[in-house]
């Protein structure tokens, strides 16, 4: 008879410490194995085999493994998809319990029913915990039981119901004994799943304090080498927990705080409202909106080709590195859809495709917010001007020469359309739309 053991199925929590689902299991007492799966349904989709999002998980999952071996126990890691992975393990193993944290996406969803029921059918247990977010699902919820959809009353709301307990670390090193007892198993390489590193280094996963304190009047300034933490791929992938990083934030700078509050926020809309994860805008009225949808126009945007200099550099920014700043994302996402009138669903695409830090809920709220279609998003009349948004954050431009040295040279294209009447087209073709609906 095999040994009876629980596991644990790390996805978008790659640590082996203050993660909820880890510690449960190992808190049992029964052996833990701890299991992650390369899933063919997402890497199939994937047209770049360059993507470092699949460099980093394979990176973080060998840091993970040098830990365990020490502890003599060790990852399993898989190349499939779930359902066939946890019938060859239902197979290998006698198992209890399946411990695994919560993801909020439409996939992740449909996903985990699926797994569930199949556990549920060999009398397995799935039990999924809270650990990427603070709070979750309707936890912060108006007084009349319904959800948010302004941010600033449910920041209020959240930071008055947080205390002490919730931002404690899972102490799951009191539990390292129980891990279960095996040689080192090996890891798929990057080729073996037809993948190629890139050798560009990662931004550090450290928290620097100085980058927290000066946030409000740094953050800002695409410029600035550390101007922002640049950790959205630790929080996208777990490699730092969400618990550490509020406790760090809290007694030193709220406005960084808040930029976590709005992560909890926006998975908050996506699974009260889960049709914004599907291709549909919050506000109903707003599917009406007739895009131009002009696939050269659409094309130079990507291509950081559109003559102005702000946008150009932000999307060569993106494209060279996996990074855009923030206030350049706000530029370029409103630059899209309101210059343009290309429909935020093709950039919530494509920087689905070249973020690092891709994350469904955030990406899809930061473009509905730029499209002015989701909730507590900028009015449709609120224009970004390139060049006044230049003066403000880049007006020594060099950001600007970092990433678009050719800007002032006969070479640089002019621009794709004059602020002017881009502004006064958009305003037109929002009015016509919404007054009609």
């Amino acid at each position: 008879m095999p040994l009876s053991l629980n596991i644990t199925w790390f996805r978008r929590d790659l640590r082996l410490t203050d993660n909820a689902a880890l510690y449960y299991a190992l808190k049992t007492g029964k052996p833990v194995l701890p299991i992650f799966i390369f899933d063919t349904s997402i890497l199939n989709q994937l047209e770049d085999k360059h993507d470092r999002r699949v460099e980093f998980i394979h990176a973080a999952l060998e840091q993970m493994q040098k830990t365990l071996i020490q502890l003599g126990s060790s990852l399993e890691v898989y190349y499939g998809t779930p359902l066939e992975v946890f019938e060859k393990l239902s197979h290998k193993y006698k198992i209890e319990n399946v411990f695994t944290n919560h993801d909020y996406e439409p996939y992740a969803k449909e996903r985990d029913e699926q797994i569930s029921l199949y556990l549920q059918s060999k009398g397995i247990a799935f039990k999924s915990c809270k650990d990427q977010v603070i709070f979750e699902k309707m936890e912060v919820a108006k007084d009349d039981g319904t959800p948010y959809t302004i941010f600033t009353p449910y920041s209020r709301k959240w930071k008055a119901k947080l205390c002490e307990q919730d931002l404690q670390p899972y102490s799951v090193e009191q539990y390292e004994q129980n891990y279960f007892k095996q040689t080192k198993q090996d890891i798929p390489s990057l080729a073996s799943m037809g993948f190629e590193a890139n050798d560009l280094p990662f931004p550090s996963h450290e928290l620097a304090t100085e980058v927290v304190k000066k946030y409000t009047e740094h953050r800002n300034f695409p410029a600035l080498e550390n101007g922002t933490s640049k950790l959205g791929v630790h929080l996208r992938f777990g490699t730092i927990s969400i618990r550490a990083l509020a406790s760090k934030a809290m007694p030193l700078n709220e406005t960084f705080l808040n930029e976590l509050i709005w992560r909890d926020f926006y998975h908050m809309i996506l699974w009260n409202f889960p049709q914004v994860g599907k291709g549909k805008s919050f506000k109903p009225a707003y599917e009406s909106i007739p895009w131009r949808n002009n696939e050269a126009e659409f094309q130079a945007w990507c291509e950081g080709k559109t003559g102005y200099p702000i946008v150009d550099a932000g999307m060569r920014e993106l494209n060279a590195t996996g990074f855009m700043h923030n206030r350049v994302r706000m530029i370029v996402a409103s630059f899209l859809c309101k210059h343009l009138l290309i429909d935020w669903r093709w950039g919530e695409a494509y920087f689905a495709q070249k973020l690092l830090d891709f994350d469904l809920a955030a990406n899809n709220g930061g473009w509905q917010w730029a499209s002015s279609s989701g909730c507590d998003a900028a009015p449709y009349f609120r224009v970004f001007n390139p060049t006044l948004q230049t003066e403000k954050f880049d007006k020594d431009l060099k950001y600007i020469k970092k990433w678009v040295p050719e800007f002032q040279e006969f070479s640089y294209p002019a621009p794709i359309v004059a602020h002017e009447l881009a502004r006064k087209r958009v305003l037109d073709v929002y009015a016509k739309a919404l007054k009609e609906n």
